[in-house]
């Protein structure tokens, strides 16, 4: 819980698909309060929405009328209200004009942030919630730049001035989890400590030679079969040699010399620090809670905050 003298002026909840986030914000764009609940989109009994909202609300300390943004998995196809993708280029101005409202059964007002969109040459890419959170970065002065946002699904965002240019998903996080899971690599997988040798070793690999990740991959099965990394390291090598893997995808046309901002605080985070500076990038962290800020911004072009 945070507290300050300002007077509140929005609710923002970033609803993800595994867990949610709510801010009570201040007139400043300063966070006053917040709660974090573990009932994502996916987690939702019946899909009722609708409860799990007034609850969360519910346990902050809101005055009747506070303007209620969103944004996340929740405006998904699985969420409460499927939203339109917005394309890029894209920054808070628009995503405030692309707002979509929605009344909720008890007879509130709700506002959606709406995911963005763009296309490559082998497909399109999308992302729900990362727009916002970058919309916060950009807010804070963190302009221009490559920024990358850890998770299940990576996104690597191309910041010009204070709006998204381009992006890119990595699927790093889920392949991790279904070689691990699904694969006769989990057959030499131990459970223990972070291994440091071991995903610095996957890092350097990964960076090295990342055309030839599927040859690669059956490292993870050999090293450890011929002795020549020890079992209790074979899942840090793993995630190390698709960070690395990653990494060096996302960089081709960066200049080591450029910073890379992090998005996100977590375990994970700290891995792709320790991987970039080994690829010999710079990079820094964006502060905290900046999809709070993202809110604020978007909820104040859009009019809905003085």
């Amino acid at each position: 819980m945070n507290s300050a003298a300002s007077k509140p002026a929005l609710v923002g909840i970033d609803w993800g698909t595994s867990s949610l986030r709510a801010f009570l914000i201040g007139a400043g764009g300063e966070v006053l309060d917040s709660i974090m609940s573990d009932e994502g989109i996916m987690h939702v009994p019946d899909r009722d929405f609708d409860a799990v909202f007034d609850r969360v609300v519910g346990s902050l300390p809101v005055g009747p009328g506070l303007p209620v943004l969103m944004s996340g998995m929740i405006t998904s196809r699985n969420g409460w209200v499927e939203t339109p993708y917005a394309q890029l280029p894209l920054g808070a101005e628009r995503l405030a004009g692309s707002i979509v409202s929605h009344g909720t059964k008890t007879g509130a007002e709700v506002h959606f942030v709406t995911g963005a969109a763009t296309e490559h040459k082998g497909g399109p890419d999308v992302m729900r919630g990362e727009e916002t959170q970058i919309v916060g970065v950009a807010a804070l002065g963190l302009t221009d730049g490559l920024f990358v946002m850890p998770g299940t699904h990576s996104k690597w965002v191309n910041l010009e001035g204070s709006g998204i240019a381009n992006f890119s998903t990595y699927m790093t996080g889920e392949i991790f989890a279904a070689l691990k899971d699904r694969t006769i690599l989990g057959t030499l997988i131990e459970d223990g400590d972070y291994n440091g040798a071991g995903f610095e070793a996957g890092v350097a690999a990964g960076l090295e030679d990342s055309a030839d990740l599927l040859h690669n991959l059956f490292h993870v099965r050999t090293l450890p079969l011929m002795e020549m990394i020890p079992k209790p390291a074979v899942a840090d090598y793993l995630s190390g040699l698709l960070i690395g893997t990653e990494i060096s995808a996302a960089t081709q046309d960066v200049d080591t010399a450029d910073h890379i901002t992090i998005v996100g605080r977590s375990d994970l985070s700290d891995r792709y620090e320790i991987a970039l500076r080994l690829g010999g990038f710079q990079n820094r962290h964006a502060p905290n809670d900046v999809v709070a800020r993202g809110h604020f911004e978007i909820a104040r072009y859009a009019g809905l905050i003085g």
